[in-house]
């Protein structure tokens, strides 16, 4: 079978909603080079071709153009190159690399189709900060949990107890067999559902970390306060660099205090508690 790819250019502004679109579309990772350029891909020319056209008429300007591909697995070919990355405290490895002597505490995964491998800019910020701002026998929701990283990160970094709220009931799938691969399917619990509805019932916990795009972060704002603990705090990633001016500033309205931040990659991510 021959691969497709799907190279798209779009204003900076526009990448993460371009990025997005083409992971829930296609189901697949995207590519996302230093030129500024996304790479989607497509099981077969047909598929390729409704994507053009799909992008041809979407609001967002964006300039695409399809090209076959070397016929390789690429069910498997995206994990080369990949290996066990230390972020603060952690070590997080795929399931399928060795893991070097003395790496704990440590996030063994295997992210299948889920996002969240450690390799995207956005999950190293959401780590670094889960690192330096989590407490020993914290409670913590993770929204958009994915392949569960953050939610087994907490706990193998001391949480009491983690539960992750995602949508895609495969994700969920994904996330559950994480934990279990990591020795914490007991402190760990992956719920299906809007993050909005299930976060206001889910509390009080003592941190949320929320890893999406900034609109959703956004709106999520009155639903994490709830949640939250007296002396509670929230993470939030996913978001490029040059989003973080307009994200502090729904911060600041929404009566959050920034008390940490974290780049990586051109990726930003900033952790706050409520005034």
């Amino acid at each position: 079978m021959t691969w497709w790819a799907i190279d798209v250019r779009t204003a900076p502004e526009h990448r993460v909603a371009v990025g997005a679109w083409l992971v829930a579309r296609t189901g697949h990772a995207v590519e996302e080079r230093d030129d500024g350029l996304l790479v989607g891909f497509a099981a077969d020319e047909a598929d390729a071709d409704r994507l053009l056209a799909e992008l041809a008429r979407g609001a967002t300007p964006a300039a695409a153009e399809r090209r076959a591909l070397e016929p390789v697995d690429w069910s498997v070919r995206w994990r080369d190159g990949l290996g066990p990355r230390r972020i603060g405290r952690l070590t997080v490895a795929p399931s399928w690399t060795p893991v070097p002597d003395g790496a704990e505490p440590l996030v063994v995964l295997d992210p299948e189709m889920a996002f969240g491998s450690g390799e995207h800019g956005s999950t190293r910020t959401a780590l670094a900060l889960l690192d330096r701002q989590l407490r020993c026998g914290d409670r913590v929701l993770d929204l958009g949990s994915g392949s569960g990283i953050l939610a087994i990160a907490a706990v193998k970094l001391g949480a009491a107890r983690a539960t992750g709220i995602e949508n895609d009931p495969d994700a969920n799938e994904v996330a559950e067999r994480n934990a279990e691969r990591n020795g914490v399917a007991d402190r760990v619990a992956f719920l299906e559902g809007d993050a909005a509805a299930i976060t206001r019932l889910a509390g009080p916990v003592e941190l949320v970390c929320s890893n999406i795009l900034r609109g959703v972060n956004t709106a999520l704002l009155p639903s994490i306060a709830c949640a939250l603990a007296p002396g509670g705090r929230a993470i939030f990633a996913g978001m490029e660099s040059g989003e973080a001016g307009v994200f502090r500033a729904a911060l600041a309205g929404a009566g959050f205090v920034t008390i940490d931040e974290a780049t990586d990659a051109g990726w930003w991510g900033v952790a706050a508690r409520r005034r």
